[in-house]
């Protein structure tokens, strides 16, 4: 049930691949998650209706989208149907017998769980994988591999309606990294005491001969996994981590670090993914593979060889010398390390940055001063009006007009649009050769992408 979400429809695949008879229903059936199902056989019903339990299945996934008085859900009790959640589903029937790594944290878990998956596959060691982004070696978000390990992104989000506590506490971790702790998700905690308080209990239930690799620059990591029951390994930038970045070089054709183990080089390493917060997850896939007996030249080849993820600093072209990227960045320290990234990248550019506040947090005004100060990197900045969150009063709503007034009172260039049409309408005539226009969202951005870049063609 919800089977066109991303986490549902590839545990869907799953299931098909590992021999179930799949059937899934869904208020929303479109592209391209429509297109996945199809291509694996798996049968979608339009719309939650009692009619779509017959025939009587063995078992039924909820997913979260889905609340107690969906008239599918209630069919399901009354028929006493069993059922579980997604992450009951996929750690039962997937991770049981697997070594469990998971990537955890507010920010960064989509690239470093793919990037820990692609490394081990590049090492030869045939992992299994569920992650909440495509990643691009495989063409999709999960594999199964017939290797011991299986990469899992450690999601906070809760699980169900039947069950409100975060993803992660189901994900059985051996290994697991946390790459930062901060407020989000303003839809389900109601402040960052309630955030620290969901990765405690997943650093709790990390076994004691578990491994927990910390990213030991953020304070409030370092405060969550004070009483880990394992061993804790840091990474991070500064003094006091096992693991330190070091001679780190941003260039056009990517990011160039040295990882320092205790102390001693333990090897140069490149990626073609811009930033400092890239190299840190880079650092802290390095130190998993090391723990597992990968040997540095080894990962410095996967590292290499990488290609990245869809929606993270990905080229979607460039036209007339104006070169387009797609982000998800959305909080505004995700957005603040994009943009100082891209900046770096493409050094002596202008970079324009245009942004749809589309999450649950980002249409609050939990963050209206935060992104004032999150956009300094970029020359301009185009704010689109994001559709209003119907059961948030008014007055607790995000203002793209007030975030545009408030970045040119900081000496930022910024614009506020109403609408989609009136972005790609100013930036065909504005934008000029050499220009990095990066576009942040975590939705769909009403296909801005190709509109744009076909706008731009003479």
């Amino acid at each position: 049930m919800g089977i066109c979400g991303t986490g549902m429809g590839s545990l869907a695949g799953m299931f098909k691949e590992a021999g179930f008879v799949v059937t899934g229903s869904d208020q929303h059936v479109y592209p391209p998650m429509s297109d996945f199902l199809a291509s694996q056989g798996i049968e979608v019903r339009q719309g939650y209706r009692p009619e779509n339990l017959a025939p009587r299945p063995d078992l039924v996934v909820v997913g979260n989208v889905i609340t107690r008085k969906n008239p599918e859900a209630i069919a399901l009790a009354d028929l006493g149907i069993p059922y579980a959640s997604f992450p009951q589903a996929l750690s039962h029937y997937f991770l049981a017998a697997k070594t469990s790594l998971v990537v955890a944290g507010t920010h960064g878990k989509t690239t470093t769980s793919s990037l820990l998956a692609s490394l081990l596959h590049a090492a030869g060691l045939a992992p299994s994988f569920m992650i909440g982004g495509l990643v691009q070696a495989f063409g999709r978000n999960f594999h199964l591999g017939g290797g011991e390990h299986f990469v899992v992104e450690g999601d906070e989000y809760d699980t169900a309606f039947f069950d409100k506590g975060p993803k992660f506490l189901h994900y059985r971790p051996r290994i697991a990294i946390l790459t930062s702790v901060e407020f989000d998700h303003a839809d389900i905690y109601a402040d960052l005491a309630a955030v620290k308080h969901a990765f405690r209990r997943l650093v709790a239930i990390m076994p004691p001969d578990g491994c927990l690799v910390a990213c030991w620059d953020d304070p409030l990591v370092r405060e969550v996994v004070a009483d880990a029951p394992c061993r804790v390994l840091a990474y991070g930038a500064g003094e006091g981590a096992a693991w330190r970045l070091a001679d780190l070089a941003v260039t056009p054709a990517g990011t160039d670090f040295v990882a320092v183990k205790e102390g001693r080089s333990f090897g140069t390493f490149h990626s073609v993914m811009p930033g400092r917060h890239n190299a840190l997850n880079a650092l802290a896939v390095i130190a998993v593979l090391d723990l597992l007996g990968v040997a540095a030249e080894g990962i410095a080849r996967g590292l290499a060889g990488f290609a990245g993820v869809r929606r993270r600093q990905e080229v979607r072209g460039t036209v007339g010398g104006v070169t387009v990227i797609d982000d998800f960045a959305h909080h505004p320290t995700a957005v603040r390390e994009t943009l100082a990234a891209l900046k770096d990248a493409y050094a002596g550019r202008r970079l324009v940055a245009v942004f749809e506040p589309r999450t649950n947090s980002s249409r609050r005004r939990v963050f209206q001063q935060d992104y004032v100060a999150a956009f300094d990197a970029a020359a301009e900045v185009l704010v689109k009006e994001p559709e209003p969150l119907a059961n948030v009063p008014a007055e607790e709503r995000f203002s793209s007009r007030q975030l545009a007034a408030d970045l040119l009172r900081r000496g930022v260039a910024a614009r506020y649009f109403a609408t989609t049409d009136e972005i790609i309408a100013s930036l065909a005539v504005e934008a000029r050769a050499g220009d990095v226009i990066a576009i942040l969202s975590n939705g769909g951005f009403d296909n801005i992408h190709p509109r744009l870049l076909a706008a731009l063609r003479p």
